[in-house]
């Protein structure tokens, strides 16, 4: 079900959401390629489809926002240089068609950008309500490097970069060498399989976007983090092995996959010969091994695991905060994953982990997980507290079957027993989470009890076209309902992308036409519909909302704007 656009926000900003300007594909150049042209807004368009009735037409009047939150996921910052990066797996399997993208050198651009969004979104376009907190659904990485990591925590803390690694200011990796033809090759884009789609000839853009300095101001507000697929598994797929470890950091980097095998899983079981093996070291020694290149090692690129995550995460700047992002030196001590947080006195969230630590994109709950969220549902159903949970995997991605290699063996749980669990308790109104790079909105309403049921809200990711994340404010409409409104934040660059301009933000908006025209990735399919973006969702209020007073709300309030006004001192 759908209902009545709202005619405009009621205090427009000048934050860079698709309530003030769209961003679409223009007329079709050289052949198949398309620039990207600012459209029309798009208003708020509200959903009852749980509720079932017609939303009360004065709560346009009456309402106050609860909590006003950024969400954040599959930001996917790539060290396109690092030998860990396996792009050849293209050649090998579908599931691997993501091992690269034609803007992979430009990850943090994008990041920094959209952080620079949300600074501008630090009041809500709605009610003017400040940013409580940002929530980073998962994938923050996206080949486990450390360097990936680090730019990564600078971007969303605040800080410099440089997006190099190996030598200084010269681009070593698979879109510079000709025979690597499966990606996009700027020098030459004729030798690859983009030249017939029409991407363009950008010479010098490697090598630019290695050198560059990244500047990012920082969230203005705390910021909440949870694993990916990608922050857990190489490629997102697979568990790393020591062997990937050492050649990620080493000096050694294959175009082809025949030469990656050979090097990293099976050529001495097939080549039994001593004389060949010495051939082939002396051959890979120089860099003439077919399909393998001599690039600069860097310890820097060293994979991170699970305990390494949340480290990084511990040992970040207290500014913005919170310390850890959600988890807590219990959770390093014990490998705990999963963590929650009072986002307000009103407000509880729960971050979990549903990536799989042996294979598998997919997620699942672990029993463990499940039991304790639960548990802690229905303590905060006993003390009138409003809860979210955050994680990677959505509902349609919640099928993964294998056992878990952290911890015990345990029953894991998908999501027809997960979504029955959370209806429940009436008072979780909200599962946020990524994973798909697609912007959806799905309804789950409760079977047994009319009316009620929470909603399931995806967001598109930063590294895929349309490079959108989300703001969401929880609303009291002061009529027994409660509204969450949706809003998709599109990265602080300009609409079309002018030829030759290499500053930060001409490289985020370079990514962002490269992604729309990567084909592979079926691209217009990652906006969703109308239905998906700048949406109102409503919901019963799961208990007196009053029983909230406006004084506790009025403080909250406060408390964030202080904190935003600090973390914006001496900044434009």
């Amino acid at each position: 079900m759908s209902g009545k656009a709202l005619a405009a926000p009621v205090a427009p900003s000048d934050a860079p959401t698709t309530l003030q300007q769209t961003i679409g594909m223009g007329s079709r150049v050289n052949e198949k390629f398309r620039y990207l042209v600012a459209g029309p807004g798009e208003a708020y368009i509200a959903r009852p489809d749980i509720t079932g009735k017609a939303p009360n037409a004065a709560r346009t009047k009456n309402r106050r926002s609860l909590a006003y939150l950024g969400h954040f996921s599959d930001i996917h910052i790539i060290d396109a240089q690092t030998p860990g990066r396996l792009e050849p797996l293209i050649a090998v399997a579908e599931t691997f068609i993501d091992a690269s993208r034609p803007q992979d050198t430009m990850t943090t651009n994008v990041l920094a950008q959209m952080v620079s969004s949300m600074r501008k979104a630090a009041y809500s376009p709605l009610t003017g309500a400040p940013m409580a907190a940002a929530l980073n659904t998962g994938d923050s990485a996206d080949s486990r490097a450390g360097t990936e990591l680090e730019w990564y925590m600078t971007c969303m803390d605040g800080g410099k970069l440089t997006p190099n690694s190996g030598k200084a200011e010269v681009y070593e990796g698979v879109q510079a060498w000709q025979d690597a033809t499966y990606v996009y090759q700027p020098a030459w884009p004729e030798l690859s399989e983009y030249g017939p789609y029409g991407f363009p000839k950008l010479p010098t853009v490697l090598d630019k976007a290695v050198s560059q300095t990244v500047v990012s101001e920082g969230m203005p507000c705390p910021w909440y983090a949870t694993y990916g697929n990608h922050d857990t598994l190489f490629m997102g797929n697979i568990q790393v092995e020591d062997g990937l470890e050492t050649w990620a950091m080493g000096g050694k980097k294959a175009s082809q996959w025949p030469a990656a095998t050979n090097q990293m899983v099976n050529w001495w079981a097939q080549n039994t010969s001593a004389f060949q093996q010495m051939i082939f070291r002396i051959r890979s020694a120089a860099g003439m091994a077919n399909g393998v290149y001599s690039v600069t090692a860097d310890p820097r690129r060293k994979q991170f695991d699970q305990v390494g995550f949340m480290q990084a995460h511990l040992d970040s700047p207290a500014t913005p905060g919170p310390v850890g992002h959600g988890f807590t030196q219990e959770n390093v001590d014990q490998k705990k994953t999963y963590w929650k947080a009072n986002i307000t006195p009103y407000l509880r969230v729960f971050g979990l982990d549903t990536c799989n630590q042996v294979t598998g994109a997919d997620g699942a709950v672990p029993q463990d997980q499940f039991d304790w969220l639960e548990s802690e549902l229905k303590s905060a159903q006993s003390e009138n507290v409003l809860c979210m949970i955050m994680s990677h995997h959505n509902s349609y991605t919640l099928e993964n079957i294998a056992s878990p290699a952290i911890g015990p063996s345990q029953n894991l749980i998908h999501a027809e027993q997960f979504i029955g669990m959370l209806h429940q308790y009436p008072n979780m109104i909200a599962w946020i989470n990524g994973h798909t790079h697609m912007n959806s909105i799905t309804a789950q309403p409760n079977p047994n009890t009319p009316g009620a049921g929470f909603w399931e809200i995806t967001t598109a990711s930063c590294v895929d076209y349309p490079q959108q994340q989300q703001l969401i404010e929880i609303v009291d409409n002061r009529d027994g309902t409660l509204s969450i409104f949706t809003t998709a934040v599109n990265h602080d660059s300009d609409a079309e992308w002018k030829q030759d301009d290499y500053s930060q933000k001409g490289f985020a908006s370079l990514s962002r036409l490269l992604a729309a025209n990567s084909w592979a990735f079926y691209p217009q399919t990652k906006l969703g519909s109308v239905l998906d973006r700048n949406t109102e969702l409503l919901l019963n209020a799961p208990f007196e909302l009053s029983k909230i007073s406006d004084a506790t709300v009025e403080q909250e309030h406060n408390k964030q704007k202080a904190t935003i006004i600090a973390n914006s001192k001496g900044q434009s």
